[in-house]
């Protein structure tokens, strides 16, 4: 850039004065002084960068670990006292040369840690060793600098459980070596196949320390082995133990193991346990208590189990015991090694956490748990819906003959009201079975709430005050509304009952937006916008070990004939067919929140749905020829009836096949199918589709006691299609009927 300047600078020099040299000189002069902005930027830079090196070099120089400042590739910039004695590191000029005769291929450990260090400021890597345990950490000191720092066993104990990279061998069956982790690779120094390479002294002796054959020697390791599957063994080396620097006993390293490991005497008492078994248990050192009296839940004696253990009687096979902890439910699983000692037999206990596992297990057990009562539950609903459209039925049919001066028209309508109530009770086990019909719609809960307003104070008496709190900018959702009005009263009647000397429930709306995968409980909330309705009571609260149980269907913490458990089971069942969440909290002595949480919809609601339903006008004689398929009797008696009373000719079958055998007679007219969709043989969508080929231009109306959702990719592909629930009163068959018919 300066010899640039310089070349401008002669070419204005021999032109005569004018806008030419003018110009020449100009662009020299810019030249010049980029020249020496850039000369004084880098010296500045290389300054800081000194001053930072000093200030490192003071802050590290003098620490007992050996420290190391690096730059790029590794080059080391600076090295403290402490590195230069213990790696005799003076001549390396990278680190990976410093460290090259402590680790195996130390460039690929180097750029790994640098790598995260890079990504996240910080790294750091628990080592195994021919002389123990290293930790090698590393963090960001600066534009393509690092700072490095290397703690020995001695200095800093390694407390990491299974996050050290014990060496590890894989046996087969005649101890063959099927695989060694890459710990063990470096430790033995060569992948080997037998034994025989690895132990001088054959046989090894697990629970002890043997001597292992390396490139630099022999080496002192302990020896465990755990049992795989398939009659494999998984044999760890835990390596730098020396047999002269052991206790008399011979098991001082016993808790530096990175495995939760016990040794019990011949009787079940712990002789020894390292820490990472104490943790497990909720056990202090130098406890000598008996196993059986730590842990429960064989379904035998714990001490005749240990006894056979001992003895080498039967296979010993893992199990899985829950432990006696106050604290926190604690589940590990148990495999007992038989070992000798100064000529006396001991166990060695390997433990893993199965807590997790444990939890998982239970999870699932549940979860078939109510599978089970869900498919019990539609099952019983279609049965009983068949029941109540025979009953309200044939009742609606007599009420066509009595009018209120009818000394029996009180008992009818009895029978009525309460078919009614039974059909409510039905739709409760749908709702939790989540296999109900739902008539979803775009609404406001502002409106729907304010509607309910008056209901609602009617249902928490005098002694309770209801509040109503609304966020002025909530989005409208999109759900069935009598059945949301449902889940409300149900958490509502809850909220009072809770609270027996009163106080108030609050109900609160609000706009909730989630920007990242939100966790509650088993449950997670995608992100997305959503419409919180909480309702928040005063009362004693839901004691932690009942609150999982509050959405159990017959489960209830009320006195016996005062309620039936399906309230919050079938509220829960509602808002999960909604596509929503249902969830609680509570405190004893404070109160309990449940919070519904829907997905909010941009859509307005339509003139269509805000309009108000037009007055029902009488029923008109109708004409047609209905051909009706159900295979229950009763139904198809009531339905044939109500029918023909509309003005329709009606042709019944007991089958999907009886139907068919009719409709082969080609003179025969049909204007509507009504059918049942579950049937004996063929179902009814099925049929309906075989029967459309010949007649294409047949409407269609399918019963069922299911919900809709069950078959509704069925009903899609069935054109002028549509479908009417059980249990249905007469006025809704025939209306139905007629509105296919245009």
């Amino acid at each position: 850039m300066l010899a640039a300047s310089a070349a401008f600078f002669a070419s204005a020099w021999l032109l005569p004065d004018g806008p030419e040299h003018l110009a020449l000189m100009a662009v020299g002069m810019t030249f010049l002084i980029v020249f020496v902005w850039t000369l004084l930027t880098v010296s500045a830079v290389q300054g800081r960068a000194g001053g930072a090196q000093i200030e490192i070099a003071e802050l590290i120089g003098n620490d007992l670990s050996p420290s190391f400042l690096t730059g790029p590739q590794g080059r080391i910039i600076f090295q403290n006292q402490a590195a230069l004695s213990q790696f005799d590191s003076a001549g390396a000029a990278t680190l990976a040369a410093a460290l090259q005769t402590t680790l195996v291929n130390p460039g690929a450990i180097l750029f790994r840690l640098e790598t995260r260090a890079a990504a996240r400021g910080s790294a750091f890597e628990d080592l195994v060793i021919k002389k123990g345990h290293l930790r090698l950490s590393v963090h960001g000191a600066g534009p393509e600098q690092f700072l490095w720092r290397v703690e020995r066993s001695a200095e800093r104990p390694v407390r990491d459980g299974g996050a050290v990279p014990v060496p590890m061998i894989t046996l087969g069956r005649n101890d063959a070596i099927l695989f060694m982790n890459p710990a063990a690779r470096a430790l033995i120094g060569e992948r080997v196949r037998s034994l025989d390479r690895i132990f001088p002294d054959l046989p090894v002796r697990p629970g002890q320390v043997n001597e292992v054959s390396t490139g630099e020697g022999p080496v002192p390791c302990f020896i465990s082995e755990i049992e795989g599957i398939a009659g494999r063994r998984e044999m760890l080396l835990v390596p730098g133990v020396d047999v002269a620097e052991q206790e008399p006993d011979g098991w001082a390293f016993f808790d530096e193991l990175p495995v939760p490991l016990l040794k019990l005497s011949h009787n079940g008492a712990i002789v020894l346990s390292n820490r990472l078994a104490r943790d497990l248990l909720g056990i202090s050192q130098g406890d000598t208590r008996k196993f059986a009296e730590l842990t429960e839940g064989l379904g035998r004696s714990i001490s005749d189990w240990i006894a056979d253990a001992v003895a080498g009687r039967g296979t010993i096979q893992p199990e899985t015991l829950q432990v006696r902890r106050k604290d926190r439910d604690v589940f590990v699983q148990v495999t007992l090694n038989p070992a000798m000692h100064d000529g006396r037999a001991v166990l060695i206990a390997v433990l893993t956490d199965a807590t997790k596992l444990k939890s998982l297990e239970e999870q699932f057990v549940q979860s078939q748990k109510m599978q089970a009562i869900g498919q019990l539950a539609g099952g019983v609903a279609h049965d009983f819906n068949n029941l109540l459209t025979a009953i309200s039925g044939h009742c609606d049919l007599l009420l066509l003959r009595h009018d209120q001066g009818d000394p029996d028209f009180a008992d009818l309508m009895q029978i009525n009201q309460n078919a009614n109530r039974a059909a409510a009770l039905v739709g409760q086990l749908l709702a939790y079975s989540r296999k109900q019909t739902l008539r979803p719609e775009v609404i406001d809960l502002r409106d729907t709430l304010s509607d309910l307003g008056h209901l609602l104070n009617r249902l928490v008496g005098e002694k309770v005050m209801l509040s109503l709190s609304h966020d002025p900018t909530l989005s409208c959702i999109r759900a069935d509304k009598r059945q949301l009005e449902q889940v409300i009263m149900n958490l509502v009647v809850n909220a009072r009952d809770a609270m027996p000397a009163g106080g108030t429930i609050r109900i609160e709306t609000q706009k909730l937006v989630i920007d990242t995968p939100m966790k509650r409980g088993r449950a997670e909330v995608a992100p997305g916008r959503y419409v919180q309705v909480s309702v928040i009571d005063e009362g004693e609260g839901i004691s932690e070990d009942k609150l999982e149980k509050v959405f159990e269907p017959f489960y209830t913490t009320k006195r016996v004939g005062e309620g039936t458990g399906l309230g919050l089971s079938t509220a829960y069942g509602i808002i999960k067919q909604s596509g929503g969440f249902l969830f609680v909290e509570s405190t004893l002595g404070v109160g309990t929140c449940f919070q519904v949480l829907l997905p909010a919809h941009d859509l307005v609601r339509s003139p269509v749905e805000s309009a108000k339903p037009s007055p029902s006008l009488p029923p008109v004689q109708a004409e047609g020829v209905v051909l009706l398929v159900e295979d229950e009797a009763p139904v198809r008696a009531f339905a044939s009836r109500a029918l023909q009373f509309r003005g329709f000719t009606v042709l019944e079958a007991g089958s999907a096949e009886d139907a068919l055998d009719l409709l082969a007679d080609q003179t025969l007219g049909i204007d509507v199918f009504v059918t049942d969709v579950v049937m004996p043989g063929r179902d009814g969508p099925s049929w309906v589709q075989q029967a459309l080929e010949d007649r294409p231009d047949v409407k269609v109306v399918f019963m069922s006691g299911y919900a809709e959702e069950t078959f509704r990719d069925a009903q899609s592909n069935i054109p002028n299609s549509v479908f009417l629930p059980k249990p249905f009163s007469l006025t809704e068959l025939t209306d139905t009927v007629v509105r296919q018919l245009g």
